[in-house]
């Protein structure tokens, strides 16, 4: 099943909200590497670029299910970058608790609308209909 629009929308708003948290770990995990005279600092650089790219990546992939697959491998990879950057850590369970929310919730209110949908088309449950044919 492919997402709904509602929950395309939810999803990529917590996807790009992510790569910008992620961004910015990227960034203070690099130079404080880069203080610390640590040489694995190109790498984190790299990997945090990387993941940040993977998480607007995923929120452009929504249309189908491999964008859904995409914004959970990034989930995970922010939650391994909190190896590197213990604040990540607390970055990786808001995002992916605003993940997991926006899937269950989004498809939910996704549903709902196309049930509201469908009775709206249907003219047997149209209140219009009932009403012109009781005069």
């Amino acid at each position: 099943m492919t997402p709904g629009t509602l929950t395309r929308r939810l999803c990529a708003t917590t996807l790009l909200a992510q790569a910008m948290s992620v961004f910015f770990g990227t960034l203070v995990a690099w130079r404080l590497a880069g203080t610390t005279g640590d040489p694995r600092a190109g790498a984190y650089l790299w990997g945090g670029l990387v993941l940040t790219a993977l998480c607007v990546l995923a929120a452009g992939a929504l249309r189908s299910r491999v964008g859904i697959l995409l914004g959970w491998l990034a989930q995970f990879l922010t939650l391994a970058a909190g190896l590197v950057l213990p604040a990540m850590l607390v970055v990786a369970g808001l995002f992916g608790f605003l993940w997991w929310l926006c899937l269950s919730q989004g498809t939910r209110m996704d549903r709902l609308t196309a049930q509201r949908q469908a009775q709206a088309d249907d003219p047997a449950t149209d209140d219009t209909a009932t009403d012109r044919e009781s005069e």
